[in-house]
């Protein structure tokens, strides 16, 4: 395992400790969605990159994309939630009770 590999591995592997452990507010989830996206971002473009595949060099940018989409509906979300119930901790949060 080269180093680089590595340390994309375990950006990944930190953000999705984060979000399985560390759930109390739903910015910090998000904070840790969007660190796993980036570290795959990263990791997709430099697979590109080192075997030279031009089949998938528009990969990284569709994931991106959705990345970004992502993110926008996550912070719609979070605006949404602090409006109506005043804080942005998920324990407060009930899908029974809308």
């Amino acid at each position: 395992m080269t180093p680089v590999h590595f340390s994309f591995s375990s950006a990944f592997i930190l953000g999705l400790m984060g979000l399985a452990f560390h759930r109390t507010h739903l910015l910090s989830a998000l904070l840790c969605l969007e660190g796993m996206m980036l570290s795959l971002f990263i990791a997709l473009a430099l697979w590109t990159l080192q075997f030279e595949a031009t089949a998938f060099s528009t990969a990284p940018m569709l994931l991106l994309a959705f990345s970004a989409c992502e993110a926008s509906t996550g912070l719609a979300l979070l605006v949404a939630t602090a409006r109506t119930h005043g804080t942005d901790r998920l324990q407060n949060l009930n899908l029974l009770q809308c």
